[in-house]
């Protein structure tokens, strides 16, 4: 007998179900499938100001109507003349003009022709009298004051045309000056503007609809509330979207709901391509790709389930021509998936160039495994080193919103390879036009403290790349001289000391601040107030439902946490936080119940705490690069009293051993 169910209950058998995938492709069927489906002619043309010009696309030959210049003029300050007066002149047989009553300024139209003997005061810019075919320089002149007249004293001799600009030399009208296909840039402008053009046709932009789909999301600057999150897929694919070419129309949030979801596709349709984010999974409350398979004309769903990671649930439609994407909700799936097969097509609907993206050589610093049977874009941070490109691998999940805006470039790993060794030739596909080097490279274990030295470096004026990679793998690349520092926090346990111990001849220790490592948990759980940190560590272990979240290996946090646990596993053992911040939120959600944390990060979420021990988190810093001047200003920025002060603010330590 079965229960009728509540309204807006959840049908659980049916979400345990899953609708699977309609059928996982690979990345190069899914493409092509996509790719037939389409009509992809370039977009037809549209005149806009040059105001609106700049980056456009021009999408006809644009021809002058006018000469430029439009008349002969000066090219040098100085006087119009007749080159033969001159000829035989040195500065030794110099020879004497009469200078005319006129001086022509830009903007002046001659009066008083030049006749022989004779010559005329001009500017550069200044239109050329009658009778005159050169400008002497006033360099090569002297002026003669006499009391009934002024001459003029000419030292060198000139050619006929010498130091003109004769009228269409530059551009002649008729002339092709910019040709169909052409990208405008402030060069492009100045020529316009030359001939005086004050609008011009350009390539009509892709019009996206965009949808963002879900009853889990907000706009940004809305209440969240728990279980919700701020939407940045609409910002991020609507900035993408610009930067391919298109004109982005955002549609806003659309809630699972089929109605409101009919309505929105509906609209969406009017556009030249419709990209949604949301819906494209087997999960349930998935309704993206249902709602649009029955809205679309055909051919419709091309490809649903792409051997991708991230980006698997992606689902690439055509509706009689017209692209439809269904892009996956995390936001690296969505950028990845619309980088892969969104933006080229908005670049070749809008005449660009569908790939327009720079690749360099690099090497892995370390082993990477892959998922066999699916094409992985592992997104990495890219360092100088005096062997090249060091490739340092960035991913946080798909889920990630920052780790893409922190990368350089990304790796493609082929769908039939399932390791790449450390010390491997890697291809980066730059995310940006220009690979800038910084000047600070700073690779190791995360701090607050650190961000907030780094910010300051920023606002010096020294541009910093930052990886977290833990205190062991930034000394690892401090010894390889891939940065320039390296926060530290390793307790060598045979000695109790820090830091210290692990450095080698080719690595100096720059002191950093004290920070006191504690037993975080939520105020008011009882298994751990007003206990020392033994007595609570003993009472966690005790209790089979007390959760911990443990920190990754590699960090200092974690070899604090092995020692302390003596070979015990409690339960959350296995769940590995990459950082102080992400084990607070793990215990202030109640996904956990105990993790270890620096003090200042357990007060910024509300936390109570117990202290274990005081540790050093230090730099490492190679000593070839000591003297480098962001090196340098770091050193003496840990120094500066008010930097100093705002650790100390932060519950930092600063003095004692």
């Amino acid at each position: 007998m079965t229960t009728p169910e509540q309204p807006g209950s959840v049908d659980v058998a049916a979400a345990a179900r899953q609708q699977q995938f309609l059928e996982v492709v690979s990345r190069d069927e899914a493409a092509e499938r996509f790719r037939n489906s389409l009509s992809l002619e370039r977009l037809g043309g549209e005149s806009v100001s040059l105001h609106s010009a700049l980056g456009r696309m021009l999408a006809a030959d644009v021809v002058s109507d006018v000469d430029v210049s439009g008349f002969d003029r000066s090219n040098v300050d100085g006087f119009a003349i007749r080159a033969a007066d001159t000829f035989g002149v040195m500065e030794e047989e110099p020879r004497a003009l009469d200078l005319n009553g006129e001086v022509l300024a830009p903007g002046v139209v001659p009066e008083i022709p030049v006749a022989a003997g004779t010559a005329t005061t001009i500017a550069t810019g200044g239109m050329i009298p009658r009778g005159a075919d050169a400008v002497v320089m006033v360099e090569h002149t002297e002026l003669i004051d006499e009391p009934d007249a002024r001459r003029l004293l000419v030292t060198r001799a000139v050619a006929p045309g010498e130091n003109i600009a004769f009228a269409g030399t530059d551009v002649a009208r008729g002339e092709i000056v910019l040709w169909e296909g052409s990208v405008v840039t402030s060069r492009e402008i100045g020529v316009l503007a030359a001939i005086g053009r004050t609008h011009v046709d350009v390539v009509r932009r892709p019009r996206v609809a965009i949808l963002s789909t879900g009853n889990e999301i907000v706009p940004p600057g809305a209440a969240r509330p728990p279980g919700y999150v701020y939407d940045s897929n609409l910002a991020i694919l609507s900035a993408a979207v610009e930067e391919a070419g298109g004109e982005p129309h955002p549609l806003g949030i659309v809630a699972d709901e089929e109605p409101a979801l009919e309505e929105a596709v509906r609209r969406a349709l009017e556009f030249d391509v419709i990209v949604l984010s949301g819906g494209t999974s087997k999960g349930a409350g998935d309704l993206s790709y249902r709602v649009v398979e029955r809205m679309l004309q055909p051919p419709g769903i091309v490809a649903h389930g792409v051997a991708l990671k991230p980006g698997k649930p992606v689902c690439l439609a055509s509706s009689a021509g017209k692209p439809v994407v269904i892009l996956p909700g995390f936001p690296t799936s969505a950028i990845f998936t619309f980088h892969e097969f969104v933006a080229p097509v908005i670049r070749r609907l809008a005449g660009r160039s569908e790939s327009e993206r720079r690749v360099v050589q690099a090497r892995l610093p370390m082993r990477v495994n892959s998922d066999r049977g699916r094409t992985e874009y592992l997104l990495v941070g890219l360092v100088r080193t005096d062997s090249g490109l060091a490739a340092y691998p960035m991913g946080k999940g798909s889920g990630s919103v920052t780790t893409f805006s922190r990368a350089d470039g990304f790796i493609t790993i082929d769908q039939h390879c399932e390791i790449l060794e450390a010390g491997a030739r890697v291809e980066v596909t730059l995310l940006g036009r220009q690979l800038e080097p910084a000047d600070l490279v700073v690779i190791g274990s995360h701090c607050v403290g650190l961000d907030v030295l780094v910010g300051k470096m920023q606002r010096r004026g020294f541009s910093t790349k930052v990886l977290h990679v833990g205190s062991t793998g930034g000394l690892v690349a401090v010894k390889r001289g891939e940065c320039d520092v390296a926060g530290m926090h390793l307790l060598d346990p045979a000695t109790g000391r820090y830091n210290e111990p692990f450095l080698t001849p080719e690595v100096e220790l720059v002191r950093g601040y004290r920070r006191m490592q504690c037993l975080v948990f939520r105020p008011g759980d009882a298994r751990f107030p007003h206990r020392s940190a033994e007595e609570a560590l003993t009472a966690a272990l005790a209790d089979p439902d007390c959760v911990m979240v443990n920190r990754n290996a590699g960090s200092g946090t974690r070899i604090l946490i092995d020692r302390l646990l003596a070979g015990k596993r409690p339960p959350g053992y296995a769940v590995q936080a990459r950082s102080h911040n992400a084990v607070a939120a793990a215990v202030e959600q109640r996904r956990a119940d105990w993790g270890v944390a620096i003090e200042s990060v357990a007060a910024a979420y509300g936390l109570a705490s117990i202290p274990l021990t005081e540790e050093h988190y230090d730099f490492a810093v190679p000593k070839s690069r000591r003297e480098r001047p962001a090196v340098r200003a770091f050193r003496e920025m840990l120094a500066d009293s008010g930097v100093r002060a705002k650790l100390a603010e932060m519950g930092f330590r600063l003095d004692g051993p």
